[in-house]
């Protein structure tokens, strides 16, 4: 047999070998979509991830480092000083927010490495007296580091903004961190790694490989058995307690893998962090022949590996596994929630809520799908949710909610249906597709009952007619859901006399006790928060114009009413030029909260209990409410709120807000205390706990 045709015949061999593999992985559709894939042409770079050129010439680079660093990042190099340069370059180009220093160690280049990166300013540089590998070189650059966290990066990769800053955000995030990993991509854009899978025998599979970096399925951070030293971060003193990197597997490969094994077995987690984006030219920085050159470390290293960790690699998958199987096994059960939109807790008080309950998802160990059911989501919402552990169903990678169930049905152990018209859509597709997983229905208010009480204000026939068709098909869902969630006592004495059978339970607003960061003295004005969007809002927005505001300046002339929240641009003119002042979406309300005297909640209808009266208390500034805007939230007149129900007590209650220093503070402290009582993230852990274990 030719020297030729033998290597063909061992290229076509190892081909079918990972054919072979890929279905058992995969199954026949997706290895087909995985090699469709790889035939398809493609730009060898993707302009959208701004991929700075090989230096062929050194030319001036500086980076703004400090000497007192949080983040130490340690390059090891040997040779390839272009890739080096263009990856600090990248640093340079987006360095960490926080304070931070390079180390570069020189592994005994065999060109001009060490003499083109001493010209770099703000590099502090090692060179090793002779060549130790990969792994010598990590534990040489962090035995020198200063900073509280360590990221190893490969110098053939290129950073991004804000890459650092997800990686710390993990550990800020889950105290039981030990390691974390970015997304690596390939330069061409593809995903070259979101984590990684270890099998029994050692092998090990790169979840996501080739696949689209901006699908949300690849952007949700989730434990992992190990993540690459090519961008991995972890504690400093955690590292060193460890003992570093296993010198056994010297020059290089499966030390990332074994120190990940560690980290797991002083029971910390290692988590991969989409939003910390890497591109890595992979395989520059150790280029060479599987059979002689430092590739061929991988196999011998895999042999030490698995003799290392026998113990604990006979409770791993086997080859083979699939990898939906493997995925299974590491996720506790699947929460799927879906409401109408993404919520955006700066828009309403029902997307705050919602984002508290997945957070206690999260917490709790559930794998938390969350499904606007228009199919979209802004990319910041994705990467967001996606940082805290959300995965996010849009288009078009999911045409919709039906086709996951379809597929995913097995791991489903609990749906949450927001709102009943998302609820009427869904609610038999769940019953057919995963019949023994938890159905509950989300309130989030009843919305038959702001209906009615809309029409018995307004005389809307047509709306009292809908009011009707929407408590038909409430408690129609009411009695079909395993437990119905609603946030007020009010509702839920309400259900529990229309449908004393039905599982009600109460899960109400979820807040943040943020504290008052100013006292009485030196407050004026009254602040209105909510969306003109919201029926309820609208109508008060034009009492306080036409009615309120005008009495409030009988009794004090130059008093203000500030409005917070997104109001259409005519309708805010017309509100503007009756006196009040619009401030439109406001991000981040602290700087009023602390600065008016009260906040102003006259909702004349609407159910359910009022974000606005919550997020007022959650700071203790005292709230000036009606009946509707207070039922429902254990409050009592003159001892946690002010209530007013005519333009005149509106007015009246201001006045005697601001002369008395002592019921502002009285106010003030059992808003907060009422807030911690009734509205805090143990009180909904344990109604969540109740409906879904």
């Amino acid at each position: 047999m030719s020297t030729h045709f033998s290597w063909r015949y061992r290229r076509l061999l190892s081909m079918a070998r990972r054919v072979r593999a890929s279905i058992a992985l995969r199954g026949w559709r997706g290895t087909i979509g995985r090699i469709s894939q790889d035939l398809k042409r493609r730009p060898d770079v993707d302009d959208s991830l701004s991929l700075l050129p090989l230096e062929a010439a050194f030319t001036s680079l500086s980076l703004p480092t400090s000497t007192t660093p949080r983040v130490s990042v340690v390059i090891p190099v040997h040779g390839k000083i272009e890739y080096t340069l263009a990856c600090l370059r990248s640093i340079a180009n987006h360095p960490p927010t926080d304070p931070f220093e390079v180390i570069v160690v020189d592994d005994a280049s065999p060109d001009n490495t060490a003499t083109v990166l001493a010209r770099v300013r703000g590099l502090r540089l090692l060179c090793n007296e002779s060549n130790l590998g990969f792994v010598g070189s990590c534990n040489a650059g962090a035995a020198a580091a200063h900073g509280d966290y360590l990221v190893f990066l490969n110098n053939d990769t290129q950073v991004t903004p804000g890459w650092t800053e997800a990686l710390l955000r993990c550990f800020e995030l889950r105290p039981d961190a030990g390691m974390a990993g970015s997304q690596l991509v390939y330069p061409d854009g593809r995903l070259q790694e979101a984590g990684a899978w270890v099998f029994s025998d050692a092998s090990a599979w790169n979840i996501g490989r080739f696949s689209s970096r901006k699908d949300p399925a690849m952007r949700y951070a989730r434990t992992v058995d190990y993540v690459s030293g090519a961008s991995l971060a972890i504690p400093r003193a955690f590292f060193n307690s460890l003992g570093g990197f296993d010198l056994r597997y010297a020059p290089g490969y499966y030390e990332d893998t074994d120190l990940a094994f560690a980290a797991r077995a002083a029971g910390r987690s290692v988590w991969y962090v989409p939003d910390s984006l890497v591109i890595h030219a992979e395989g520059a920085s150790s280029a060479g022949a599987v059979e002689t050159g430092m590739k061929r470390f991988q196999a011998i290293n895999r042999e030490k590996f698995a003799e290392k960790w026998r113990h604990v690699l006979c409770k791993q998958p086997a080859p083979g596994t699939p990898l939906t199987a493997v995925d299974r096994t590491r996720r506790r059960g699947t929460v799927l929630v879906v409401d109408t939109v993404m919520p955006d807790v700066s828009r309403d008080s029902g997307s705050l809520r919602l984002a508290g309950i997945l957070k206690l998802l999260l917490a709790d160990g559930w794998h938390v799908v969350l499904a606007p059911d228009d199919g979209h989501a802004e990319d910041v919402a994705i990467r967001e949710l996606g940082a805290l552990g959300v995965e996010v169903l849009v288009k078009p990678w999911v045409s919709g909610v039906p086709s996951w169930l379809a597929t995913h049905h097995r791991d489903l152990h609990a749906a949450i249906l927001c709102r009943h018209t998302v609820a009427a859509q869904y609610e038999s597709l769940v019953r057919q597709h995963a019949p023994g997983a938890k159905l509950i229905f989300d309130t989030v208010d009843l919305h038959f009952l702001r209906e009615e009480r809309a029409a018995e204000r307004s005389g809307n026939t047509a709306l009292a007619r809908q009011a009707r068709a929407s408590r038909r098909q409430e408690l129609a869902l009411v009695e079909k859901a395993d437990t119905t969630f609603v946030v007020s006592e009010y509702e839920r004495d309400m259900l529990c006399r229309l449908m004393p059978g039905a599982r009600v339970a109460l899960l109400s607003n979820i807040h943040e006790v943020y504290g008052r960061e100013a006292g009485f003295r030196g407050r004026r004005d009254l602040l209105f928060i909510g969306g003109y969007g919201h029926p309820p809002n609208a109508d008060a927005m034009h009492w306080m114009a036409e009615d309120i505001l005008p009495a409030l300046r009988q009794v004090v002339s130059d008093a203000r009413i500030w409005v917070a929240g997104d109001v259409p641009d005519a309708e805010r003119r017309a509100l503007s030029d009756a006196g009040l002042d619009m401030l439109g979406r406001v991000p981040d309300l602290a700087p009023l909260m602390n600065s008016v005297l009260a906040s102003i909640a006259p909702l004349r209808f609407g159910a359910g209990v009022k974000g606005k009266v919550n997020m007022a208390m959650s700071y203790g500034l005292p709230v000036i409410g009606s009946t509707v805007a207070v039922e429902g939230m254990r409050l009592l007149d003159g001892q946690d709120v002010l209530v007013a129900n005519d333009a005149s007590v509106f007015a009246t209650a201001y006045a005697r807000l601001a002369a008395d220093e002592a019921l502002w503070n009285r106010l003030s402290d059992n808003a907060l205390q009422n807030v911690r009582a009734h509205f805090s993230a143990d009180a909904a852990m344990a109604a969540l706990r109740k409906a879904i274990d």
